[in-house]
């Protein structure tokens, strides 16, 4: 049912965004466009080496230098902070966290920080990184899963245990972490099978792909007050992290968020903006900090690079009998890659018995991973997608027909224990099948692969505030960083709740003073936790609103209705008083209306896409295109339907990328050898078809206007759709991405 059939009036509807004179005229402000008076310049001295100790730094020299004004290394930050990270959505323990922002003992990436300058100028700060002067001993570097792994590995972390084993380990170990889902009988399962295909498919690690570099301005006030202007999807993340690694009371931290060039989880943690307040600190100055392109690529968080192993077996009739699935996350320097999402995410599309997920949170010698969109699910699905997709070929049944009759629905339970509520796979899953694009005729040399994929959508905690203006606007406060649309989505709501014209709402993003705790802008939490909040906001001023009309009219409050905008008088039919009335009255009924909502949602809103692909390839060349590409997602309710078409169309996109294009290449020594958008190829305009897309509406119950999110499930489906296309296409079964030209011809050369 659509938002109209509801008797929706703002929902649904497509105004236009209120950032956007602003950011199509350049007057938005970006991180880097930030100065103040006095500011100074900050630059990162970065390890040569991807695995190294440092036995020594001499600062000396460059601090002698004119213009160098201060200089920082490990020893200005807390080695062993106490307290929980706020990291966002890939996981990172304290003292990792600390040694990730400035290496300590060791290097563990090329790129990593060693040290940082405060100079009066640029060119002063890079001649002051020239002249510090670092002792490196180089260690042997591991390089990939099989090397982390073997028995005589080289340690990154000598007092690193695996977790999750019984009994626990003696010795250290490259793998940090295992941990396991399963549910039913797997050995049961599987000699019910008539049918069980198996195989092992791996992803390479890939960039977010966001246009701005991470960029800050720090400036610490002579009583040690703190403020930070950055460039995040969680500012109140930077202000515990701050707060954390240089020992501050969170209280004295303030972050001001400025408008973001993207962010797809790259965004989730702290890079720059500690090492900016520490200089600011020693030399009484603010400091502005920037990272390169190549910076970007070098030192901050990829997507992990993943091996994942899938058993599945069915009768042949179609029933899945059982799912079994070992997956291998590269974390990189530091413990904590998303192997426990994806584990939950891999199999969550199928209602079978029988299900098993192992999953491997493993150390390399490479930069310490971020989220980014539907952090590990993407690997996890590709694995287990492709694999649905050659037993819809063994056992000659169509694939989506496959996927519907093993389809999870309401009540169907996850391999982790949770029961669904109502989800709309099988809504998508008919959309898919009677879309035009399954039933168009192929030509020659292509392949069409479709795939379904998944997302939790977590809620957690979000703050927000509305304020009337004295002409009846509503100023329209959150702590959600808007990536995607959202300042939209959030008037949107408010307009619809308190019955006003979408004209009228004002939303802005707020400083970490201006407003409650707010998690931060990712797992596409934000139009269903902070919208939340709005909505609570909102019937917190209409309540208040309620009490001033009856005030005025001599009524008890209780009494009061509120209707399409205004206060209905209990007694009188046809009597109201609108807000612009309302808030003319406010003075001499109680004065200044404001409004409050804070939210800890626990439940998820699980989400679900499933992606139709059509691929060409070249047979002389192993070169491929998509042809044709339908994105279908169950958004619960579409707020602003263009934001959601947006969300599915770039989720298809970097799928897309991840799947022909994009890979993280490494050199015998652990550098990276294509840190830039010119060697490190992400698709764009003139690669891509024009992505169709297909909005359903199955509301989520835990919500009042049915939100789901709509950021994370875009990206899971699509790098299994292309990849079976491109086999099918192709007559192969390549299984390690990315599907470049000459391992695509190579696989043809080998067919025969």
């Amino acid at each position: 049912m659509n938002a109209n059939e509801q008797g929706l009036r703002q929902i649904g509807t497509r105004p236009p965004r209120p950032d956007g004179v602003d950011k199509v005229t350049g007057r938005a402000r970006y991180g880097a466009d930030y100065t103040l008076p006095g500011m100074v310049w900050g630059r990162v001295l970065r390890s040569p080496h991807a695995h190294a100790r440092i036995l020594g730094i001499d600062a000396s020299a460059a601090l002698a230098l004119p213009g160098v004004l201060a200089v920082v290394t490990a020893e200005d930050f807390l080695a062993e902070p106490k307290g929980d990270v706020a990291s966002g959505e890939a996981e990172i323990e304290s003292g990792d966290l600390s040694r990730n922002v400035m290496a300590r003992e060791k290097a563990l990436y090329h790129g990593h920080a060693v040290a940082a300058v405060a100079a009066t100028t640029p060119r002063i700060a890079a001649a002051a990184l020239a002249a510090i002067r670092v002792d490196y001993e180089p260690l042997p570097a591991v390089l990939d899963l099989d090397a982390a792994m073997a028995p005589d590995a080289p340690l990154l972390h000598a007092d690193m245990f695996t977790r999750g084993v019984d009994p626990e380990p003696r010795a250290a170990s490259n793998v940090a972490a295992i941990t396991t889902f399963q549910r039913g009988d797997l050995d049961a399962g599987f000699a019910a099978a008539e049918v069980v295909v198996e195989g092992t498919w791996c992803s390479p690690m890939a960039h977010q792909g966001y246009i701005e570099p991470q960029a800050c301005l720090a400036c610490v006030g002579p009583g040690g007050e703190v403020e930070v202007w950055c460039s995040t999807q969680g500012p109140f993340m930077v202000r515990a992290s701050v707060a954390l690694l240089l020992g501050l009371d969170v209280a004295d931290v303030r972050v001001i968020p400025t408008e973001i060039g993207g962010g797809f989880g790259g965004k989730t943690t702290v890079y720059l903006e500690p090492l900016a307040v520490a200089l600011s600190r020693k030399c009484g100055r603010p400091v502005k900090m920037q990272l390169s392109r190549e910076e970007v690529f070098r030192a901050t968080g990829p997507a992990s690079a993943t091996r994942a192993w899938v058993k599945i077996g069915a009768r042949a009739d179609g029933t899945i009998t059982a799912m079994d699935a070992r997956l291998e996350y590269d974390a990189g320097a530091f413990r904590g890659s998303p192997f426990i999402p994806g584990a939950m995410s891999i199999f969550a599309c199928y209602d079978v018995p029988n299900q098993r997920a192992v999953a491997l949170d493993v150390v390399t010698n490479k930069p310490k991973v971020a989220a980014y969109r539907a952090p590990g699910a993407p690997q996890a699905i590709l694995a287990s997608e492709c694999a649905l997709n050659e037993l819809a070929a063994r056992l000659g049944i169509d694939p989506i027909e496959l996927r519907l009759l093993n389809a999870a629905r309401e009540g169907s339970r996850t391999i982790y224990g949770a029961a669904f509520e109502a989800i709309g796979l099988v809504e998508c899953l008919e959309q898919a099948r009677r879309h035009p694009h399954y039933a168009a005729a192929l030509q020659a040399n292509q392949g069409r692969g479709v795939a379904a994929g998944f997302w939790f959508n977590a809620g957690l905690q979000s703050s927000a505030a509305v304020h009337l203006t004295e002409n009846g606007k509503l100023l329209l406060e959150e702590g959600s960083p808007d990536i995607g649309g959202s300042r939209a989505a959030m008037a949107l709501i408010a307009a619809e709740t308190l019955g006003m014209p979408y004209a009228s709402v004002k939303p802005a993003v707020v400083d970490t003073s201006g407003i409650g705790y707010t998690d931060l802008t990712g797992g596409s939490r934000t139009t269903y936790a902070t919208g939340y909040a709005v909505i609570e906001a909102c019937r917190d001023l209409i309540a208040k609103l309620c009490a001033r009309a009856a005030l005025e009219w001599g009524v008890d409050a209780a009494r009061v209705g509120w209707r399409d905008g205004a206060a209905c008088h209990p007694d009188a039919p046809g009597t109201t008083l609108d807000i612009v009335a309302l808030t003319r009255l406010a003075a001499r009924t109680g004065g200044p209306l404001s409004g409050y909502g804070s939210v800890n949602l626990k439940q998820v809103a699980p989400a679900f896409a499933v992606d139709i692909a059509d691929v060409e390839v070249d047979p002389e060349t192993g070169a491929s295109r998509v042809v044709r590409f339908t994105a279908i997602q169950d958004a619960g309710r579409a707020i602003h339907p263009d934001f959601v078409e947006g969300q599915m169309q770039g989720g298809a996109a970097q799928g897309i990328g991840w799947a022909l294009n994009e890979e993280y290449r490494f050199d015998a020594r652990g550098v990276l050898e294509n840190p830039g958008f010119l060697d490190y190829r992400m698709p764009v305009a003139s690669d891509l078809p024009m992505i169709d897309t297909v909005i359903v509406e199955v509301p989520h119950p835990g919500h009042p206007l049915g939100v789901r999110g709509v950021g994370e499930a875009p990206i899971c489906a699509p790098m299994a759709a292309v990849t079976s296309a491109l086999n099918q296409a192709a007559g192969t079964s390549i299984r390690v991405l990315h599907l470049t030209p000459s391992r695509v011809l190579a696989a043809i050369g080998a067919r025969g």
